[in-house]
């Protein structure tokens, strides 16, 4: 028997994953709210966390929603997750790609299985396509220069999205998030050299080489609202590679505000 526990974090990736298995134990890390009732948990305790699941029977895990790191307390690790802490305190000090990647690492030792999220939802993450709007000629350029340097930053670790129009980098994504990103970018659309040019694209992709079983990209109906208050053209993710929430609902979203979706290879 397969049985399945979710690890949720916050925002409605969680929720959603939730509904699609089959009575899943979820937890969350005790300084996190997701919007799914969790059970909580401590990094200083994982190795006795990963025994309480095999105890349970779970035999796979999946991630889900945004994990903010917690703020380790030295005095709460048993001896056993003690072993481990060199190990993930050199993924901390990487990045955060490294240090979900050595958290993953050691759930698989303990023989659990990881899943992607598209696993369990796979139309959560679209392939190549236009879903609503048509993006023009100068959109596809901001495209172009966007996914460029979204993927130079990839190895320094920063974030998973740009705001560019008219060629011009308005906004990056870092540790506040989206849409700390594109608060930003509304404060600064003055700098677009044409008032009458293009509104400039939100562009999401993994970061180059990122473990995609946890941590990819999101986008869904509140992403469109914050990217039409922030003045710009639509939205543009690299296909394959970030998740759409409520699909149908960004979409109305989007058609409604005069945005384009658009999933480019």
């Amino acid at each position: 028997m397969t049985r399945t526990a979710l690890i949720a974090g916050e925002g409605r990736l969680a929720s959603a994953i939730a509904a699609a298995l089959d009575a899943p134990l979820v937890y969350a890390l005790d300084h996190l709210q997701p919007q799914v009732p969790a059970r909580p948990f401590r990094l200083e305790r994982l190795v006795p966390f990963l025994d309480e699941l095999l105890d349970q029977g779970v035999t796979q895990v999946v991630f889900a929603g945004a994990i903010r790191r917690p703020r380790i307390e030295p005095e709460l690790f048993d001896p056993r997750t003690m072993s481990i802490v060199p190990r993930i305190l050199m993924g901390m000090q990487s990045g955060d790609d490294a240090a979900l990647r050595a958290v993953l690492d050691v759930f698989e030792e303990s023989g659990l299985k990881v899943l992607s999220a598209d696993e369990i939802i796979p139309d959560l993450v679209p392939g190549e396509g236009v879903l609503t709007g048509e993006p023009g000629p100068r959109d596809q350029k901001d495209a172009a220069r966007a996914a460029q340097i979204v993927e130079g930053l990839g190895p320094l670790d920063v974030g998973q999205g740009a705001v560019v129009a008219q060629g011009l980098c308005l906004a990056i994504e870092a540790l506040p998030g989206t849409q700390a990103m594109l608060e930003f970018a509304a404060l600064h659309s003055g700098l677009k050299p044409d008032p009458n040019g293009a509104r400039g694209v939100l562009y999401k992709a993994p970061k180059p080489g990122q473990d995609r079983r946890i941590d990819l990209p999101t986008i869904g109906p509140d992403t469109v609202t914050q990217v039409a208050a922030a003045g710009l053209g639509g939205i543009v993710w690299q296909a394959g590679g970030v998740i759409v929430l409520e699909r149908e609902a960004a979409i109305a979203a989007a058609r409604a505000a005069g945005l384009f979706l658009w999933a480019r290879a």
